[in-house]
């Protein structure tokens, strides 16, 4: 009887797998030797969204930890980009606002990664609101949400590649005081890393899984060499200096005020945190190593920038020289005060290096959120964008379309900069609304629906939902500051325009859905049901 039991289990055990994959047990693909068709999870995973699996499964759980983090590159881009935060607080008020941004936007990360868990898939937020949504709604916000996130990672893209030019002319400068930067000149550096990141995600792709581990040990070498460096050799300023003054030199009088203002400069070092998850059809057992990537790649990066900011506050001299510095960037000031000539371009040099990479693996994960998008119907031209070159096994037509969007939007740089930095501004608000519409759908589908959410070997548990509620709680916060000019007296030039590109944008994606999207647009999850 034991044994009539037990063998009566196995079958039912292989009634279900069959109806959760499509296939009988012993049909499903083991791992190859090479790992390019992934595990029996991931085969689980695929067929239960629907989804073919056209990539190789070349990243193993390191190489998409390394992935996360030096894409996210957080001590790099709060070091190069920390100017509005300085003005808005000064020393003290931007190490506080990096401090709670750090940890509000922790749990943003671990509910995005909890959601990775139960659908690994390019597509990211556009295919969680699709799959997590009130049925009733579930096309429209999806479709909403796909056009946000399309929309902000190129324009992330773009400002990556922007932010590498203009270091470059700043190293010039140091090296030349007598050159002065031009926007012609910066936008030719910005075509030079675009046609970077095309070569090495298109022909050297097959190098990257290799070389990635090496970019981490090259991404935390560099922090040392800057971080001791400077602990060595710059003036030292006061313990409260660094920690208790909060000046604005903005416009700017209430301190409180210029502080939640201030804060935009932690909230683009963290952004773009979620980047591994659209590499999930590509990385080996993704429902595991996905999220375990997000988070490990945030918090490690988070700690390294919060050691950078501090040890930078303590190096700086003046933060009324630094903003004033004609590079444009306080950190090359804070380097001139440390190092000689030699030193500076050195010290730069190292930031650039992982930089470089962080972009090319930005356009790559912009290329696949891009490319997953279109595969669902949700943009023109959708057919041609989706397309797979079956002799890379890679979306090439999305790589390069990211690429050309990058190269026009820097054109705009040309004839205005400051149109330019509206558009790229587009990328903090709009991928904010992404995070709070998926955060919101997964607690919609925990609070009415909870036995209908798939599997996830990665879970939150029982401190679920307040963790999404606190989540979704901060993400709402940070949106509402970002849309606040960084300083006073208001004018064209400062006014800060994601506002006016976010109600924009939104206006056309509904239009767009209107006209198109309702009509061939179903959504992710009609393949999820049909299987």
């Amino acid at each position: 009887m034991a044994t009539a039991s037990k063998g009566l289990s196995n079958s039912r055990k292989g009634e279900d797998l069959i109806t959760a994959t499509g296939c009988h047990p012993l049909e499903i693909p083991t791992e190859d030797q090479d790992g390019e068709m992934g595990t029996r999870h991931d085969h689980t995973d695929m067929t239960r969204m629907g989804k073919a699996q056209e990539f190789k499964r070349n990243l193993r759980p390191l190489a998409a930890l390394s992935f996360a983090s030096v894409l996210q590159a957080t001590w790099e881009f709060i070091l190069i980009s920390n100017t509005q935060g300085l003005e808005n607080g000064g020393m003290a008020g931007l190490v506080w606002t990096y401090v709670w941004t750090f940890v509000g936007f922790g749990f943003i990360i671990v509910s995005l990664s909890e959601m990775a868990s139960m659908a690994p898939t390019s597509g990211g937020q556009y295919h969680w609101v699709s799959e997590f949504a009130s049925p009733r709604y579930q096309k429209f916000l999806s479709y909403l949400t796909g056009w946000m996130s399309v929309l902000a990672w190129q324009a992330g893209a773009a400002s990556g590649s922007f932010l590498t030019g203009t270091i470059i002319q700043g190293l010039i400068s140091v090296h030349n005081p007598k050159y002065e930067p031009t926007r012609w000149q910066g936008t030719l550096f910005v075509f030079a890393m675009i046609l970077v990141i095309y070569f090495f995600n298109v022909y050297a792709a097959s190098w990257m899984p290799r070389i990635q581990n090496v970019l981490l040990a090259l991404h935390t070498l560099c922090w040392v060499i800057v971080v001791v460096v400077l602990w060595a050799m710059a003036p030292r300023q006061s313990a409260s200096a660094v920690f208790t003054e909060i000046k604005t030199y903005s416009g700017w009088h209430n301190a409180g005020l210029a502080l939640m203002i201030g804060q935009i400069s932690a909230i683009y070092g963290s952004l773009s945190s979620d980047a591994t998850a659209h590499m999930s059809e590509e990385v080996r057992d993704a429902g595991r190593y996905v999220p375990l990537a997000i988070v490990g790649g945030y918090f490690s990066n988070g700690i390294l920038a919060l050691i950078t900011v501090i040890t930078l506050m303590f190096a700086m001299p003046s933060v009324e020289d630094a903003l004033n510095d004609p590079t444009g960037f306080p950190f090359i000031y804070v380097f001139k005060q440390a190092v000689s000539t030699a030193g500076v371009n050195g010290l730069t040099a190292i930031i650039l290096i992982p930089v470089v990479f962080s972009n090319i693996l930005f356009n790559a994960s912009t290329a696949r959120q891009t490319y997953a998008f279109a595969r669902d119907k949700g943009l023109p031209f959708a057919s041609w964008i989706s397309h797979v070159n079956q002799s890379y096994k890679l979306p090439v037509n999305a790589i390069a379309l990211s690429c050309i969007i990058s190269g026009l939007l820097s054109l705009i740089n040309i004839g205005s900069d400051t149109a330019f930095n509206a558009i790229i501004s587009l990328n903090v608000a709009a991928l904010m609304w992404t995070y709070a519409i998926s955060i919101s759908c997964v607690m919609y589908r925990k609070i009415y629906l909870p036995d209908t959410l798939p599997h996830r070997r990665w879970s939150l548990g029982r401190h679920g939902l307040w963790v999404n509620s606190t989540g979704l709680a901060y993400v709402l916060f940070a949106l509402f500051w970002s849309f606040w000019p960084p300083e006073i007296p208001v004018t064209l030039k400062n006014f800060n325009w994601s506002i006016v590109l976010f109600i924009g944008v939104f206006l056309i994606s509904v239009a767009m859905y209107i006209f198109q999207g309702r009509w061939v647009y179903k959504g992710p999850v009609v393949d999820v049901k049909r299987l």
